[in-house]
């Protein structure tokens, strides 16, 4: 077959400073509403990176999986709770390369990886690779591989990694090699290991951790990962010892600390966490903060922007009403309830897990009662988000959140929570509450785009939000309390102060001090851009880390 993109080809000539050949890989991206293999902040995160180092003509490529069931589709059961639907995918603005790899899985020496590439031209990113197992000739089991993104079998996992790691690595040979190579989380670390046997220098690995919490950093036991084709080769028993940690483990983070030159967390917060939780793990390099950012000119409504440019506050009401009307009536199509634009709006809507409480405002029931009742100072609320579809805790929360909201006409909870919702979500609300237990956000992208589109954050005070708050100026932030306390004891004191804050300042400012919010909504804005737009972040990681 013929090549029609082998070649290391970017439609433009790279900048002087970003002319460095840049490899980087994640398991997931989020790019478009119609290219769904994403879950949720991690893909939003790559995403608006690859568009940046489009727009600031970085010589950098992105190397992924086609994930032919995408991650899976939000639906409803006939009493309105969470369905989990698993289609196939079809992205016929992806286009074979011709390139096709082979590796090791298991016991098979030649699982088959191909190559489709996304062109520079179809959404605005640097030219990206897309790797599928799902390829004539190879066996049916080794055909699924590619499947699901984060498939619940932990062979597939491990299998997973090795393809995008492993196959991603020959695909990147194959254009010709690059001068460093980009892990964005541990999933993709075969890759380093394969590295390291061609000659790559440990000068040309660079690392990205995004996890705050042991539990949620890879860790699997060395020999079956061995026995799995994980290094690229049979190690030895010396040589695996020397990769082992805690008894027998391989844990992806440490060893990519320890083969890379320099890594970064995604906050100044999280960079002072990853180090005091490495620190007694010899051999480690160190980590450096670049704090995430995403893409403004995908993210910002326009006419918001030229109002906030304009400080005109009369075209940023208008628009901003309009923007909730767009989001009421996904609210009327899903749900049958009519918001009303004129009444304050919170939203609470980002990948559905433990730490992050999307039911906080509920654990005072009273007080919560009391709040969405207050006729003088009506308020409306929205929660959308994804649970991973085999976390039956978080979907059991999610489908709590649609029993309690059934009958009460000002709330809402939302399916399909995908890259557009996610948009109408934050342009269409007042107010972005961001609620994770602190220490326990790495960084947390949702409440930058929210403020670039006038939705002002109600938050604690972890992850990016320490670098960006000037509470009461530019957004609400909880009093800072110990982490180390028990987490119930964390939630009751998160949620009096909560309170505190919605029914103390944030409903009577913005129902009593309108000019007041206006200069919060205007002076986030001012803050967010460009402290918190990707092309700072794609520019951070070419100076700091590349």
């Amino acid at each position: 077959m013929q090549h029609t993109y082998s070649n290391w080809h970017h439609p433009y000539t790279p900048t002087k400073k970003y002319s460095k050949k840049v490899a980087y890989f994640s398991m997931e991206f989020g790019i478009d509403q119609s290219f769904n293999i994403y879950s949720g902040g991690l893909g939003f995160l790559a995403g608006s990176h690859m568009r940046s180092g489009y727009e600031l003509k970085q010589n950098m490529i992105g190397i992924g999986m086609l994930w032919k069931y995408g991650y899976y589709d939000q639906a409803r059961n006939e009493d309105q709770t969470l369905k989990t639907d698993f289609n196939i995918k079809h992205f016929d603005f992806l286009e074979d390369t011709g390139i096709e790899v082979q590796i090791k899985l298991h016991d098979n020496p030649h699982v088959k990886v191909r190559a489709y590439v996304l062109k520079p031209e179809v959404f605005g990113t640097v030219p990206m690779y897309f790797l599928s197992t799902d390829v004539d000739g190879n066996d049916h089991l080794s055909r699924t591989i590619t499947n699901h993104l984060y498939d619940n079998n932990p062979v597939t996992r491990v299998s997973q990694s090795i393809v995008l790691g492993i196959g991603g690595a020959k695909v990147v040979e194959a254009l010709g090699g690059a001068d460093t190579y980009h892990l964005n989380e541990g999933h993709a670390l075969p890759a380093f290991y394969y590295l390291r046997d061609r000659g790559i220098t440990k000068n040309q690995m660079v690392f990205t951790t995004h996890t705050p919490e042991i539990a949620g950093n890879e860790e699997r036991e060395a020999r079956h990962l061995n026995r799995c084709g994980f290094f690229g080769r049979t190690l030895s028993d010396e040589e695996l010892e020397n990769e082992m940690v805690n008894g027998g483990m391989i844990n992806y983070t440490v060893s990519a600390l320890r083969m890379a030159k320099k890594a970064n967390g995604v906050s100044k917060l999280h960079a002072k966490v990853a180090n005091a939780m490495w620190k007694d793990y010899p051999g480690i390099c160190e980590i450096i903060p670049i704090t995430n950012a995403q893409n403004q000119k995908f993210w910002q409504d326009d006419v918001i922007n030229n109002a906030w440019i304009a400080k005109n506050v009369h075209t940023y009401k208008k628009r901003k009403t309009d923007l909730k009307n767009d989001l009421f009536k996904e609210v009327f199509e899903q749900t049958g309830k009519k918001f009303d634009p004129k009444v304050l709006t919170f939203v609470w809507a980002r990948r559905f897990a433990g730490y992050k409480r999307a039911d906080l405002l509920l654990h005072d029931f009273n007080r919560f009662m009391q709040l969405i009742t207050n006729e003088t100072y009506p308020v409306q609320i929205i929660w959308a988000g994804k649970p991973y579809p085999f976390d039956y805790g978080a979907i059991d929360l999610f489908n709590h959140l649609i029993h309690q909201s059934k009958n009460k006409p000002n709330l809402a909870v939302l399916i399909g929570y995908e890259i557009e919702l996610s948009k109408k979500l934050k342009c269409g609300s007042d107010v972005w509450l961001n609620t994770p237990r602190i220490t326990r956000e790495a960084s947390g992208t949702s409440g930058m785009t929210a403020a670039m589109n006038g939705s002002v954050n109600v938050s604690t005070n972890d992850g990016w939000i320490p670098e960006f708050e000037k509470d009461t100026k530019n957004c609400f932030v909880l009093p800072a309390l110990d982490h180390n306390l028990p987490t119930w004891e964390q939630d009751k004191i998160d949620t009096n102060n909560l309170f505190d804050i919605l029914e103390n300042k944030v409903i009577p400012t913005y129902y009593d001090r309108p000019d007041t919010w206006q200069n919060i909504v205007f002076k986030a804005m001012d803050d967010v851009i460009p402290a918190f737009t990707s092309h700072r972040m794609a520019d951070d990681y070419y100076k700091k880390l590349f």
